[in-house]
């Protein structure tokens, strides 16, 4: 069995960087981004560890580094942190420089300086007796970092990208706060060694360090499933780039691939990236799971080819996968625009894999026949995840088996398609059967939407007027009460529960009369159904005389009925 080679310790900042090890935020990651709001946050902080009922300690966050030899680290998460800790103590030398140049206590401070700057940004090789600084920063900030902060030469204003102007205030930012820390006097030298001497110990870190980028991937995986905003898409990109990067790439291609790469996670957003990335792969190869996706494609992207392969599909894709996501998208009609509703409102996104590659297929070139089986996908949703609530691994593995047809070529005509999804349609004897049962309730705001919309699709039915389903001038109506009163005794206090959010018990009422009933007793609410517009309203009215368990039964059963018409495929023929 494969081994996860990681390992975890606690760490103060002086035990990170207090020593002969370095650290290097990969070429390609993400550049220097914190601004004054994270600068101000950091600093409140450390400001706090120094009054007098302050904490002992202030707790960083996780960093996660990757090391074949643990001596020299890759940064995988945690570059912001360390570079901002790193150019707060370069200010904080900066400030000593000085001191030195007003003949403050001279010659001890030149001593703190050299002493802090070995310590904690840079060393004398032992073997080859080169200053070497602690912490290399990527391609867009280490020329800026290495040239000007380490050294503390004076900083340029003009000629910089973005974030080394970020770097340059953040260095001007933090000495004017130590500047005032510590003032300017004989004494201030001691002062500030005495800060950052106690603050390196005063900051810890839990450190993840694994080995390679298969392990740090998985290490992101179970750190989000816990809840800790990490980026895989970094990871992802450090490893695509590194493969194309070599000495024969020219600066202006990666510049090129960079802003392709950067447009895409701007359009998806860096959180929605790697499920983008998942439903990408999976409409044209065979399914795999989140946890395997990042060694699936190492493992089928080893080269420079195959990786701008992948970078140009992904650009293509990435634009269709966001209309996916947005039903708003002017590229959709109506029809298209409903079922894509639908499937937000459902919460499914199992078929969006087999949706990229039939939009692929069939948009430009058929665009009825990409209609049809987003309106067929709607409806399996509603049947199959809605109301039967299903096993959603089945019917993820035709949808992918799907994919593979039609982006292979297995499938070109859309009927294919939709006799395919046969397989994951609730016939109407199972689906009668679960939605007569079928119990949802309204606390949730999902569910409450939810059961609107089949309200008002089987008012539609019966009284072929075509209401808003979200308009506030309706609301859903509670036969037997959320909070039942004591004319409701008649049905057992522990029955009552289960039947409240039955379908059978809901139904359609206008605001300004729903808000009158409270929980009273069905005679006075029977009054109030026989006045509402409603149709389905004004017949539980005309159909019951009185309403108990076997009353919902008999509704919600004669619901379902109308329900199999409504949520319905044609396989024989059209939609």
């Amino acid at each position: 069995m494969a081994t996860m080679n990681f390992n975890t310790t606690n760490s103060t900042f002086r035990q990170l960087f207090g020593n002969g090890l370095s650290y290097r935020v990969p070429p390609f990651q993400r550049d220097y981004s914190w601004t004054e709001d994270e600068w101000d946050d950091l600093w409140q902080d450390i400001l706090g560890l120094f009054e007098a009922d302050g904490e002992s300690v202030h707790y960083m966050g996780y960093l996660v580094l990757q090391s074949a030899d643990n001596k020299r680290f890759d940064i995988i998460d945690g570059q912001q942190r360390l570079t901002t800790i790193s150019v707060m103590i370069l200010a904080s030398l900066g400030h000593l420089q000085d001191l030195i140049k007003n003949k403050l206590d001279a010659e001890n401070n030149a001593k703190r300086k050299a002493q802090l700057q070995n310590s904690y940004i840079g060393y004398l090789d032992p073997v080859s007796l080169v200053p070497k600084s602690k912490l290399e920063l990527n391609r867009h900030n280490n020329r800026f970092y290495q040239t000007y902060l380490v050294p503390l030469e004076k900083l340029p204003q003009r000629g910089l990208n973005a974030s080394e102007h970020q770097l340059r205030k953040a260095f001007n930012w933090f000495k004017e706060r130590v500047k005032a820390q510590t003032d300017v006097t004989t004494d201030s030298g001691r002062k500030l060694a005495a800060f950052i001497d106690t603050l390196v110990d005063k900051l810890f870190f839990t450190v993840i360090t694994v080995t390679d980028e298969l392990n740090a991937f998985k290490v992101f995986e179970t750190l989000n499933a816990r809840g800790v905003r990490l980026s895989a898409t970094d990871l992802l990109k450090n490893y695509l780039f590194s493969v194309i990067s070599t000495q024969d790439t020219h600066e202006t291609e990666l510049k090129a691939l960079e802003e392709r790469w950067e447009r895409i996670v701007e359009l998806l957003g860096s959180e929605s990236f790697p499920e983008f990335l998942r439903i990408f792969w999976n409409s044209r190869n065979k399914l795999v799971r989140k946890s395997d996706l990042f060694k699936t494609i190492r493992k089928h992207i080893p080269t420079r080819e195959a990786a701008f392969e992948l970078l140009r599909n992904l650009d293509n894709s990435a634009g269709i996968y966001a209309a996916l996501c947005d039903p708003n998208d002017p590229s959709w009609n109506n029809d298209e625009k409903i079922a894509l509703e639908q499937l937000i409102m459902f919460n499914v996104r199992q078929p969006l894999a087999m949706l990229l590659s039939c939009h692929s297929r069939f948009y430009e070139t058929e665009r009825a026949s990409f209609t049809r089986i987003v309106k067929a996908v709607a409806v399996i949703s509603f049947r199959y995840n809605v109301i039967c609530n299903l096993q959603t691994h089945e019917q993820e593995r035709l949808y992918n088996d799907i994919a593979l047809k039609v982006s292979s070529g297995g499938y070109i005509h859309a009927s294919e398609v939709i006799s395919a999804l046969r397989a994951v349609y609730p016939d109407d004897i199972q689906f009668k059967a679960a939605f007569g049962a079928k119990e949802l309730r309204t606390t949730n705001s999902r569910n409450k939407k939810v059961v609107r919309y089949i309200l008002f699709e089987i008012e539609r039915q019966c009284s072929g007027h075509d209401f808003d389903f979200e308009s506030a001038t309706y609301n859903l109506e509670h036969i037997l009460p959320e909070h039942p009163s004591e004319a409701w005794a008649h049905i057992e206090e522990s029955r009552q529960d289960s039947l409240i959010y039955r379908i059978g018990n809901i139904t359609l009422l206008e605001t300004n009369r729903n808000r009158d009933l409270g929980n009273g007793d069905y005679s006075s609410k029977r009054q109030v159904y026989q006045q509402s517009t409603f149709q389905i309203t004004k017949a539980v009215a005309e159909h019951y005389e009185s309403w108990d368990e076997q009353k919902i039964d008999s509704r919600q059963k004669q619901l379902a009925n109308l329900a199999a018409g409504i949520w319905k495929i044609d396989f024989g023929g059209q939609l």
